[in-house]
Parts: structure tokens; sequence; C-alpha cells
């Protein structure tokens, strides 16, 4: 990515938030935020999590209302009460925690809410026009698909195109390219070049400085609910904007002791499985994660990967083929016989299936170890005990929680993410499947993630780690997977594998193999047979 070459504002603002305040049980979120956003800028808002971004942007888009402080569009004040009021004001925004309704089509959420759709609304031009809309943006989806059927990919390309379908004057991009490869953020460049040149104006959430230093205009950063800083970006630079996040210097490269590889934890053996829809999602995998290794997988959304987790961990059945842990056939194991067998799940829906927002934090982290003494004894659990487990585990990953039995549904999405990994890597044994740790989290706990992750590796575990951020999996991974349509494309050294050639196997090209050790146990060169 190339830096932008940012032009000084000259005309006012068309976005003002001032002191903006907002207060949850025992948490102060916003503290007198000042935000200015000028016609046709990208705005970027970094922060640690629980910093206040989400926040900030949720009151704007009319999820919540402030406690004090005002808004003004064009000057003038804006009483934005729900999304509708918004929407009205021309502002729209695509969430972390994608808002789709799971039993829907595509194409039903996307014009949802929409005033002036007519009583019966004419589906087919509605799905021409998505369609329309998803090859010029190059945003691959189905209008018919349901919600429920998409991986969590597909759904924030949904998220993407309900804003550019609905024509959103002020435009709040919440970690969008997550999910993306890097030939599709690089789409979302121009995607935003674009809507700019229409006058539009973006708030761009992202706690990848690449992205912050080659989209935006502006940087605003945000810690403990407050303005620390507001700078053009051409006066800044990566080093700069983590130390103002986080207040201590990051290291963005971590330093990494060679594998030392040892027995085979995890094999699959020509494994073929279906998706939601009864289509084939994996086809013909073989692959091996062994003690002291991580295995990564990259594939753009919707090509495998949470098929691939799923029928790892239990939660999705085998049609062909076998499943290995520890030479010992479980390939039609339920999850629960997979976490007996060792393995542990971060899943990428983290609200929607890694936590249960109406129980505590408490609750949530003991979800696997309150069958065991001494969390338990003859089925009657033990409430002090567990609070103490769970205290000590709330200090170990640095969890941001007012108490322990806070309900999780109050905490950001980088620390509900840190109570999954707090669980799930204090019950691992043998073997940890890792699917979009990092997603979403600010760059100190992304640097803490992976760090973990190593730890888990350098202590003998195997670990699979399914990731679309490519800079991280060259960083974490020892070898690296690529799927595309549900095959293995090659198998290469994470060391020996650059960006341009795991993008172009990501996009369906054959692996190049690069050097011998590319080479997988029971694949050839690194292609499967």
């Amino acid at each position: 990515m190339t830096a932008r070459i940012t032009q000084p504002t000259v005309s006012p603002p068309v976005l003002q938030m001032r002191s903006i305040t907002k207060r949850f049980p025992g948490v102060l979120a916003n503290d007198r935020v000042d935000l200015d956003l000028y016609a046709g800028e990208v705005l970027a808002l970094l922060g640690e999590n629980g910093a206040g971004k989400s926040t900030l942007m949720n009151i704007l888009a009319g999820l919540y209302r402030p406690d004090a402080g005002e808004i003004l569009i064009q000057g003038r004040p804006a009483e934005i009460h729900a999304p509708r009021d918004a929407a009205a004001f021309g502002i729209g925004m695509v969430h972390q925690n994608f808002m789709l309704v799971p039993t829907m089509t595509v194409a039903q959420n996307i014009v949802l809410g929409i005033a002036d759709l007519a009583f019966v609304p004419d589906l087919g031009a509605i799905e021409t026009r998505i369609r329309e809309l998803s090859d010029r943006y190059g945003l691959k989806v189905d209008p018919r698909a349901y919600i429920w059927q998409l991986g969590v990919g597909e759904q924030q390309r949904v998220e993407i195109l309900k804003l550019i379908y609905r024509g959103a004057d002020i435009v709040i991009l919440d970690e969008p390219t997550a999910v993306l490869t890097p030939q599709e953020a690089q789409d979302l460049g121009r995607i935003l070049a674009v809507m700019q040149a229409e006058g539009k104006s973006i708030v761009f959430i992202t706690h990848k400085m690449a992205e912050v230093i080659a989209f935006s205009d502006r940087v605003c950063v945000l810690r403990q609910g407050r303005v620390v800083a507001t700078k053009r970006t051409a006066d800044t630079n990566p080093r700069e904007l983590a130390r103002l996040m986080v207040g201590r210097e990051v290291l963005f490269r971590l330093d990494k002791r060679p594998a030392q590889p040892g027995d085979p934890v995890l094999t699959l053996e020509a494994v073929h499985a279906n998706n939601d829809k009864g289509l084939p999602a994996l086809r013909d995998v073989s692959l091996q994660a062994r003690q002291g290794e991580i295995l990564g997988i990259a594939g753009v959304a919707g090509n495998g990967q949470q098929e691939l987790a799923e029928v790892v961990t239990g939660l999705r059945p085998i049609k062909r083929g076998k499943l290995l842990i520890n030479q010992r056939d479980l390939t039609h194991c339920t999850s629960l016989e997979a976490i007996h067998a060792g393995v542990s799940h971060i899943p990428a829906d983290r609200v929607g299936m890694g936590s249960v927002g109406d129980m505590p934090v408490a609750d949530n982290i003991v979800m696997k170890a309150y069958r065991m003494p001494p969390l338990a004894r003859q089925g009657v659990l033990n409430r002090r005990r567990i609070l103490d487990f769970a205290r000590a585990l709330i200090d170990v990953f640095q969890i941001a929680t007012p108490t322990p039995q806070t309900h999780v549904k109050f905490l950001s999405g980088g620390n509900i993410q840190k109570t999954i990994l707090a669980r799930e890597i204090d019950a691992c044994t043998d073997l940890l499947v890792a699917v979009y740790p990092s997603r979403g989290l600010d760059v100190g706990a992304t640097e803490a993630v992976r760090r973990r992750l190593l730890e888990q590796r350098d202590e003998g575990r195997a670990v699979l780690l399914v990731s679309e951020d490519l800079d991280e999996l060259r960083t974490v991974a020892d070898r690296i997977a690529v799927l595309y349509e549900g095959r293995v494309m090659g198998v290469v050294n994470a060391e020996e594998a650059d960006v341009e050639t795991l993008g172009l196997m990501m996009a369906g090209a054959s692996d190049p193999v690069i050097g011998d050790a590319a080479a997988d146990p029971g694949t050839e060169g690194g292609r499967t047979q």
C-alpha cells in the first residue's frame, strides 16, 4: 500500500461531535469526546479495545444515546435517537458485530428498513441491482442466500453492500478489511477513493497500521474514552500511532524460535464435507498439524476454512475421509468428544458462538472447566472457587471488566475475545484451533494473542491457525496451507512465503512450491493427492 497525498481541510466540517459522554455500568466509555469530519475525507479512528471507538460510532449511528454532548450535521444540531434517524441524515455503519437477520436472505437484509420500499418489493430487480454492485466492487455474494448459510467474511460483504446500495453520505466502517485478502483490501481502497470523489465522508476504524497510512487523511486516537491526539496522516507513522494507542512501545515483529515439530496431533486424510447448503465445502483435504508447530490456514472467506475448523472440533460431520487426533480415529466424534481429546476452539463468531452475552465473565471463562474439581463436586458448583479461577485468568489475559460478575455483553469486542482466549487456552492440552483470533483487536492485544499462540506451540501443542491476515500467518505460523473452493492449493514454509504468492493461491492459482520443506505429510510437493 502507498501513502495517500492529503490535502488541507478548508471547508467547515460536515459532522461535529462535541463533548460526547457515555457511561455503562462500571465503565466510562466516552469522556467528553470531540470529533470533526470533513467532506470527502477518510478519518481513521484508532484506540485500544475498550477505548470507546465503537461506542462513539454507535452513538452516531443511533444505537446508543449519549449521556451528554451534542451532534451537529452541516453545522446544525442533529437529534439521533435511532438508526432510522441516522439514515435520514445520510449516516450508515458497517458494524464489527454484524447487524443482519440470519433467517432472511442477502437481498432482504440489504433492503430491510428502507422507508420508501414498496409494500410488495420487486425482489428480482433488487437482486439484479445487488449482483451489479457485487460485480462492480468485487464483493462476491449470492443475493438469494440466507445469512445463516454464509461465513463471517461473506456476511461482512453483505454489510458493505448494504451501505453501497443505500448510498450513505457519512460512512462508518468498523474493521471492514478483517476478512479480506491483501488484493481485496486494495480494492476497498479504490472503493473509498470513489466514495471520496463523490463527496462522501468516511470514518475508518482499523487496527492495521498500513491501512491507516494508505487510506486515511487524518487520524484520531482514543485512549480510555478520551481523545489523546488528532493528526494529519502524512505527519505521523505507525510506531507513533501505536504508542499513542497503548501508551508504550509496541513490537510489530515477534521473536520466534525455530519450530521443533514432533509427532502428528491432527491428521486429515482425504476429507470431504458439505456446507450448510448441502454443497461441497471441503474436497479431498489432507493435512497434518504436529506437536510444537503452528499450521496456518489461509484463504478468502467462504472457501472452506470455517467448515475445516468445524470438522476438526466435531461441529460438522465428515462425508468422506478420516480425522485422527493423536493417531486416534475421531472421524465421527461429537464436540464433547473433541474436547475430551484435548481440542480447544476459538471460533470466528465471538458473540454468537464463542460466548454467552447474558452470562457473567466468570461463567463464560469456566464453560469448559466447570465439570471438574475443584470448581464442582458431584455436580454442585463451587461459586467461590469459580470466581477465584476467573479472577486469575482475568489478570493473566488482562481482560478489562469491572468485575468477574459483569455480563459479557457489556464488554468491548476485544475483551470478549480475550475472555474466549482465556477459556480455550487454559483448557487446551493437545490441539488449539484458532479461527481469526486477533480479528478486531488493537495492536497491543494482537501482540499478546500472537505471543500466546507461540507459547502454546513452544509448550508442545499443535495450533491450527485460520486467518486471512497474511502478515499474521507469516509472522506466527510455521507452515501455511492455502484453501481455495475447499481444496488445498499447497502448503508452504511461512518464512519463505510472500504476500503476492499467497494472495494468488487464495485466488485459485497453483502453488509454485516454495522449498523442499513445503511438502506436507501425506502430500507430494505441497499439493494434495
